[in-house]
This record gives structure tokens, C-alpha cells and sequence, in this order.
């Protein structure tokens, strides 16, 4: 088995809103987690390195993407609503604002 640094149902491209970003290849459903975006790391700004899930996701004050504190360690990536093939992932950019709960479905 081989290494994926993203899910299977994501992909890196170039983005409108800024750079590259995320986007689906296929249907989302909410709730989905997608894994982690963010490892807790004293040693970076803001105290988290970025996974390529946490590194490419751009900014949106009307995100379709949360974070989620599981655990100490790592900040989560979770769908807000169904999210369409084709359609860019958002998140709104705090370190400061996670949500907490149990897990759902990974995708």
C-alpha cells in the first residue's frame, strides 16, 4: 500500500480564490472527515504544521469545510454540507476557533 497525502476524493489545483487549493473529485457528503490538516508543533507559527490538507485549503468566510480538535494533537478537516465534484473546499483560517466533537465517517 502505498502513501496518499490526500483522500482519494481530493485533488490540488488552481484556485480562484488564491494560489492552489483543494478540490473534490467526486461528491462529499457533510459530515465527512477527511483527515488531519494540522499537527501540533510548538515550534510553528500559530503552534501547527500543515498537512497538504491544511496547507492547500484556502480561506472562506463561508467556508464548506471545519476543523475539528480530536484529539491534542491535530486539528481535523470536516465537511460542513455536501460538497460537489469539481467544487473548491474552504475553511475559515483560525487556529482559535475548532470545533470539538466525536467522529463521524473518514472518508
Amino acid at each position: 500500500m502505498s502513501f496518499r497525502p490526500l483522500p482519494k476524493c481530493l485533488t490540488i489545483k488552481q484556485s480562484t480564490i488564491d494560489g492552489l487549493g483543494l478540490f473534490a473529485t467526486s461528491k462529499i457528503f457533510s459530515g465527512t472527515i477527511l483527515g488531519v490538516g494540522w499537527v501540533k508543533n510548538e515550534d510553528y507559527k500559530d503552534g501547527f504544521v500543515r498537512t497538504p490538507l491544511g496547507g492547500f485549503i484556502n480561506h472562506s468566510d463561508e467556508p464548506n469545510c471545519v476543523k475539528l480538535k480530536l484529539d491534542i494533537d491535530s486539528l481535523w478537516l470536516q465537511t460542513n454540507h455536501d460538497i460537489e465534484s469539481g467544487e473548491e473546499l474552504t475553511v475559515t483560517y483560525t487556529l482559535y476557533n475548532v470545533r470539538t466533537e466525536g467522529l463521524f465517517k473518514l472518508h
